[in-house]
C-alpha cells in the first residue's frame, strides 16, 4: 500500500482533479488531506471524494510531517494538490512499488502548464539544476519508503525550501531515482507574478539558501502567497 499525503490551503480549484488521477492508480492507496486551514471547498471536495482529511499546523512542511503519521502504508507518496498524475506517471508508480525492489526513493521527471515557450524554459531549467545539483522541485513528488523518511527525521520544520533541504538529506543516505514519466504542475504562481519574475527570484532564493542563507532570512524574497 501507498499512503499519498497532500498538503492543502485553499486548494478546492485543484484538488478534485488529482484525487480523481489517484483513483486511476492499480495499486491500493491510503490518501490523507492534510488541511492547514483551508476556507473554501478543500475538505467538501475531500470528504465527497471519500479521502480522509486532517487539520494541520500550518506550513507544507508540518502539514506533510502530520500527514505523514496519519495515513497508513509502507510507501509514502507526498504530491502538492495543482498537480495532476498523468498515464505515464502512474504507470511509472506502479511500476516503482512493485518491480523495484531496490528503489528507496524517487521523484517524478518535471512538467509544468504553461504556454509552450515559457514551459521549455521552464522545464530545461529544471532539468539542468537537477543534474548539477541533484535538486528536484517538490512538484516532482516524491516516493519513498516509510522507514527511510523516518530514518532522515521527515520534513525539516521550515517556513520554505523543505523540499530542497529534505533532498539533501535523502541524499546522503539513498539514490534518489528520477521515474521516467512526469508529474504535471500548475504554472499559476509563475502566470500571476510573471514567468521571468518568478524564475528569478526563485534561483535566487535557492541560491542564497545554498550559500548558507536561513530560510527565515529568505521569507521576504518569497512570492508572499500562502504556502501548502
Amino acid at each position: 500500500m501507498i499512503g499519498v499525503v497532500i498538503p492543502t490551503l485553499n486548494e478546492v480549484e485543484f484538488l478534485p482533479a488529482l484525487l480523481d488521477d489517484l483513483g486511476r492508480v492499480l495499486v491500493p492507496l491510503d490518501i490523507v488531506i492534510a488541511d492547514g486551514g483551508s476556507s473554501d471547498g478543500t475538505l467538501a471536495a475531500a470528504s465527497g471524494a471519500g479521502v480522509q482529511a486532517i487539520a494541520a499546523p500550518r506550513g507544507r512542511a508540518r502539514q506533510m510531517n502530520a500527514g505523514a503519521r496519519a495515513v497508513a502504508g509502507h510507501w509514502l507518496l507526498f504530491l502538492h494538490a495543482d498537480s495532476r498524475l498523468p498515464p505515464q506517471a502512474r504507470r511509472a508508480l506502479l511500476h516503482a512499488v512493485v518491480d523495484e525492489p531496490q528503489l528507496e526513493a524517487a521523484v517524478f521527471g518535471f512538467s509544468i502548464d504553461l504556454p509552450p515557450g515559457w514551459k521549455r524554459f521552464i522545464e530545461v531549467g529544471q532539468v539542468l539544476r537537477q543534474r548539477m545539483y541533484g535538486l528536484a522541485y517538490g512538484d516532482q513528488g516524491l516516493l519513498i519508503r516509510r522507514e527511510l523518511f523516518e530514518a532522515v527525521g521527515g520534513y525539516p520544520d521550515m517556513p520554505l525550501l523543505e523540499d530542497v533541504a529534505a533532498l539533501r538529506a535523502l541524499r546522503r543516505r539513498a539514490r534518489v531515482r528520477t521515474l521516467p514519466a512526469a508529474i504535471v504542475t500548475s504554472g499559476r504562481r509563475y502566470q500571476r507574478d510573471g514567468v521571468l519574475r518568478t524564475w528569478l527570484r526563485h534561483t535566487a532564493i535557492i541560491f542564497l539558501y545554498l550559500l548558507g542563507v536561513r530560510p527565515q532570512h529568505l521569507l521576504r524574497w518569497h512570492d508572499g502567497s500562502s504556502r501548502a
